[in-house]
């Protein structure tokens, strides 16, 4: 008979609600790989070709495309985060077609590896815990979602 897996521990779901606040969306150096779909996505956002936004938003790495950063007093921001806009918010210029790794936040596989994983990104991210409940089935659905 084939060992069933145990329940996560977020079974009962969590809270998550944006805020806006920005802090998922700078920090250390890192990356934030997006597909060509999400590519021409975003390129048709900002007006621009594929080719001439991975030109001035992307850089080549290892691991495929990723959008570039710009050191702030806040850390290394998205190149898209903006923070002049609305005072006090800091809102992504590509909401609408932000890469699948931005949207899966913060439902990334390390981040519901544990309680304590989760009550670590909370340090960061004053969404978790507040807002709305989402349920475990969605939160499953997120979670698989996260580019890999």
């Amino acid at each position: 008979m084939p060992e069933r897996a145990a329940p996560e521990w977020y079974a009962g779901g969590l809270r998550f609600e944006c805020t806006g606040c920005g802090e998922c969306c700078t920090g250390p150096p890192g990356y934030v790989h997006f597909s060509d779909e999400e590519a021409q996505a975003m390129a048709a956002r900002v007006g621009l070709t594929p080719e001439q936004f991975r030109k001035a938003y992307a850089r080549k790495t290892s691991m495929g495309w990723s959008l570039r950063e710009r050191k702030t007093p806040h850390g290394y921001d998205c190149v898209f985060l903006d923070r002049i806009t609305e005072p006090g918010k800091a809102l992504c210029k590509v909401y609408e077609d932000r890469p699948t790794q931005c949207r899966t936040f913060p439902w990334w596989p390390e981040v519901l590896a544990s309680e304590k994983s989760w009550k670590l990104t909370a340090r960061q991210c004053e969404g978790i815990g507040r807002g709305g409940f989402v349920p475990i089935e969605r939160i499953r659905i997120e979670r698989d979602r996260t580019p890999k």
